[in-house]
Parts: C-alpha cells; structure tokens; sequence
C-alpha cells in the first residue's frame, strides 16, 4: 500500500485560489499509480474545476479510460496546462476553457465548447468549488456569502440546465459535495451549506432526469489535500488537517478518482440519486 503523507503538514499558506506546484508535500494525482481499463473509452466529458485537485485527479482518470475532458477554470493557467499535459499523454483531446462560473453565460459557452471539439457530451462532472474559513457569522460579508452559492450551487444549475438536451440515455451527472453536507463545519458555514444544497439538488434532479436515462449522483469528500486547503485555511489547520479522520490524515486526490470513473461507467447503470462517502472513516448518513 502506498505511504501517505500525515499530519503534522509542514505549515504554509498562498493566496486563493491557491496553486498545485506550491503545496509542501506535492499532491498525488495518480500520475504513477492510475491504470485504465477503457471503462469510458469513446466518451466525452466536462470537469469543472479540473485544473488542480479532485478535478485533475478526475481528469487523468478519464482519460486513461478512453475519455476526451474539458477542463474549466478560473485563471489557475499554469495549473490548468499540467492537466493538459495529463489528458494528452494518456492519448486523449483536452479542451481547457478559463472563465467565471457564476455567469450562466459562460456555464453554456462551457458546453457549447465542449460540443464543438468532441461532438458528444457524455459525462458533466460539477466539482469546482469556492470555500473561505470564519470564526463567526459576523465576517462573512454578503459578497461573500453570494459567491459561495454561486459558484458551488448556481453554477451547477446553469452547466446542467446546458447539458441535458445533449445527453443521450446512459449519461452520467456527477456533483461533488462534501462530508460537510451531513456534518457541517462552523468555520466552513457559507461552503457547508451549498454542500447541503447540492445533495439535495443531486436527489431531486436524479428523480427528474430518470425517464430520459441520465443517472445523477454524488461523491462526498472527506478532508483532501488540494490547493484549497494552504489558501483558505490558517496555517495551524493546514498543520493538522485531516487529523481528526479515523484514518488520521487527509486524502490525496488520487483516491476521488475510483468513485467518479465507477459512477460515469456502464458498471452503474442502476445507480442514481446515490452519494458515496470517501472521509477517511468518518461515518456519512
């Protein structure tokens, strides 16, 4: 079995939304460790969020299944690029498109896009996500509290809204939501709550979405190590981050990627409206 980093984590800290190259230990990708099956082979797919992170592990997965992935971003080029780089040399299309979710008009240029350079739309993963740390109500600011919904609830809608008529029967929709959404964090409240929002979203759409054949679930993170975590967190929570897990250290994004390649594979066919948990132990209901 692998050896994963643990806490302590060396202490560190970057401006948001922080950057894969920067973090101290490096995450791990699956670059070394990921072996495809053609699960996805012939597939196309949107990742938002996919430069870095979950959404980068996501993307070489894909592509080492026989996937073509666009990649959405924000302005994380550099990031962005090494993504790139990951797709292509698992022989793949990669499209990467930067830009703000939150307006629905780049939401539909996203898919239009993605129609242009592969013809099809098969698998829409919602994963990017904002999140900022507060000690009490009192400082999150409006603005604040406007872009978390934003970006991690609105921005789903406005993608989905865009994709479902281009997606055939067999298609998969793939929100990430969080452990917080069953067990929220009281410095984590704006980001918590569109967690809890995006599980049920997920819930109802699968419902709405069943007679046309499209299966809509979940993956809910536990604590992972990505660029989010040095650029929203203070440095003592960077320190220890991931402790609290009965496994006792924080995911590395190469262990999201298994539950999103099963659950945009043939090998769930029957399963919509699920959620599954990968928290290091800590129960999910």
């Amino acid at each position: 079995m692998a050896e994963h980093p643990t806490p302590p984590l060396p202490a560190q800290q970057q401006p948001m939304p922080g950057r894969s190259a920067a973090m101290d230990p490096q995450p791990d990708y699956g670059e070394t460790s990921y072996r495809g099956s053609g699960k996805l082979e012939g597939r196309a797919a949107i990742i938002t969020g996919g430069d870095s992170g979950i959404g980068r592990a996501v993307a070489l997965a894909f592509a080492r299944e026989g996937a073509d992935v666009l990649i959405s971003y924000y302005d994380e080029e550099e990031d962005a690029q090494e993504t790139r780089r990951l797709i292509e040399s698992a022989g793949r299309k990669a499209v990467l498109v930067a830009g703000d979710i939150k307006q629905p008009a780049h939401c539909r240029a996203i898919v239009e896009q993605a129609l242009a350079a592969f013809g099809r739309l098969d698998i829409l993963v919602n994963n990017a996500a904002h999140q900022a740390t507060f000690q009490d109500i009192g400082e999150i600011s409006d603005e604040e509290w406007e872009v978390t919904f934003a970006t991690n609830i609105h921005a789903i809608f406005y993608l989905t809204k865009a994709a479902v008529p281009h997606l055939k029967p067999g298609a998969s929709i793939i929100n990430t939501s969080s452990v917080n959404a069953d067990k929220p964090s009281e410095q984590l409240l704006a980001y918590a709550t569109t967690k809890g929002a995006i599980q049920n979203f997920t819930n109802g759409l699968a419902q709405m979405l069943a007679e046309k054949g499209i299966r809509v679930n979940c993956v809910a993170p536990g604590p992972v190590w990505t660029p989010l975590i040095p650029s929203t967190m203070p440095e003592e929570k960077v320190k220890s981050f991931g402790q609290q897990t009965p496994l006792g250290r924080p995911a590395q994004p190469s262990e999201l990627a298994a539950p999103y390649v099963l659950l945009a594979s043939d090998e769930a066919s029957y399963i919509s409206a699920a959620t599954i948990p990968v928290t290091g132990g800590t129960p999910f209901i």
